[in-house]
């Protein structure tokens, strides 16, 4: 499809909403005006809708290769587009891991054949492949990832040596998942000597705790200020952590940025009760004040971005008992409308969600003409209906694993369209385009 046309649509973009149609053509959106007398093959009428610049996620793991029985770059790029979610940038924690440039390169060409969505992929940082990290094309890569926390094993970087120069020689953006290994051992050590094997999810905050995550981002930070190094730290879960970022400056002047994800800014420990595993991330869900106090960062801009840190797992692995569960849950399909729901409650306003899932992530990584609605930029964008009640059901589930830690919940907003670089990929439930992802390119 060579061009659509978009009439009549509440544009929320770059801190305003206003009426207008939006021209896409060739990929491109050629024309935003109040009123377009034009032609298109597709014409959408968008009366009584809110058109927003497509969602970046850029915190994914979409389990390929690898582990492809969780999820895959196809099934998990087809729910993420379904929710609004136009781009993601994918962690390395694949098997094999992504640790070299040919390892990288592979993944590319899974995406370039079967993503819906726009994509990127992490470089893996480990203690011993420093020579690789630095091959990395910043023009190409949306950054390197490190590991400094027990997440993902044997790709933990806990070489002081190697943390040392890998933030002082990256040639680009290092984001950083932060947990002190340390604490977690001695904490899970204290309550397996009390509980013995049966630990209750509901220890999951306390065994990977405040302090392990302060003690680790608050390092993260200290190395990237002695080094001047372009960082990104992931996934904040405790107020405690927002203290350590500013909001002094404009966003593209930062050198230290931080991201919240949904959960964080969802759920409370008083969860575990009735969701147990299938809330169990790490860094953990922690309290309602950690959450009111990410939210809080998250809208005074200490926090530049929310993203969803997507890892979806099977059933079977999320029932077991909580030592053998596994960490991390499904949520791209749901991570627009949750947020839409936030401003329901009056919590966030649309155009800070456009900023928040869009704008601030093109800016902070250098996307190249995406994550705004503009003249001459890629046509990535989420056509939404506000008032639109939908329940999430196992029958409207896309995961592949075929669950959500939001089963039961009622969303007011739907996702009526998403167009992925200019391909309308999906419209009122289904998908019109399977393979229109493109792969992110940076202006660095």
């Amino acid at each position: 499809m060579s061009s659509i046309l978009i009439k009549s649509a509440t544009i929320v973009n770059e801190g305003k909403q206003f009426t207008g149609d939006v021209l896409v053509k060739d990929g491109f959106i050629e024309r935003i005006d109040s009123l377009i007398d034009s032609t298109a093959d597709k014409e959408i009428n968008a009366e009584g809708l809110h058109l927003f610049p497509g969602c970046i996620d850029d915190q994914v793991h979409f389990r390929e290769p690898g582990l492809t029985y969780k999820g895959d770059i196809y099934t998990e790029s087809r729910a993420a587009v379904a929710g609004g979610i136009t781009s993601f940038m994918e962690m390395p924690n694949t098997v094999p891991n992504t640790l070299t440039q040919q390892l990288l390169e592979d993944k590319y060409q899974i995406a370039a054949h079967n993503s819906l969505a726009n994509y990127s992929f992490f470089m893996g940082a480990s203690n011993d492949n420093l020579d690789e990290v630095l091959r990395t094309d910043a023009s190409k890569v949306c950054g390197v990832k490190v590991f400094m926390g027990s997440s993902t094993g044997n790709m933990l970087v806990d070489n002081p040596t190697t943390l040392e120069k890998l933030f002082a020689q990256s040639p680009m953006l290092i984001a950083t998942h932060c947990e002190d290994e340390g604490t977690i051992k001695r904490n899970l050590a204290h309550y397996k000597e009390l509980l013995g094997d049966d630990i209750p999810v509901r220890y999951h905050p306390i065994i990977r705790s405040e302090e392990a995550c302060y003690l680790s981002s608050s390092m993260a930070v200290e190395l990237a200020k002695k080094h001047n190094t372009r960082l990104h730290i992931l996934h904040i879960s405790t107020a405690k952590e927002t203290h350590l970022f500013s909001n002094d400056m404009p966003l593209e002047n930062k050198r230290i940025t931080a991201e919240a994800c949904i959960h964080h800014l969802w759920f409370t420990d008083a969860d575990y009760e009735t969701r147990g595993n299938f809330i169990k991330w790490n860094p953990a869900v922690k309290t309602q004040a950690d959450r009111d106090g990410i939210l809080k960062a998250v809208l005074d801009g200490r926090i530049d971005v929310i993203a969803t840190d997507h890892a979806p797992h099977t059933l079977q692995e999320k029932q077991q008992p909580y030592l053998a569960a596994p960490s991390g849950g499904p949520l791209v399909q749901h991570a627009l409308v949750a947020m839409l729901e936030l401003y329901h409650q009056g919590k966030i306003s649309l155009e800070q969600i456009a900023q928040k899932m869009a704008h601030n992530v093109a800016t902070i990584f250098q996307v190249e003409k995406r994550g705004f609605i503009r003249e001459g930029y890629w046509a990535d964008l989420a056509l939404v209906n506000l008032n639109k009640p939908w329940q999430v059901n196992k029958g409207n589930i896309l995961y592949k694993c075929g669950w959500s830690p939001f089963e039961g919940n009622t969303f007011q907003s739907q996702v009526e369209a998403t167009i992925v670089s200019g391909n309308l990929a999906y419209e009122n439930g289904s998908f019109k385009n399977d393979k229109s992802g493109q792969r992110l390119s940076f202006t660095r």
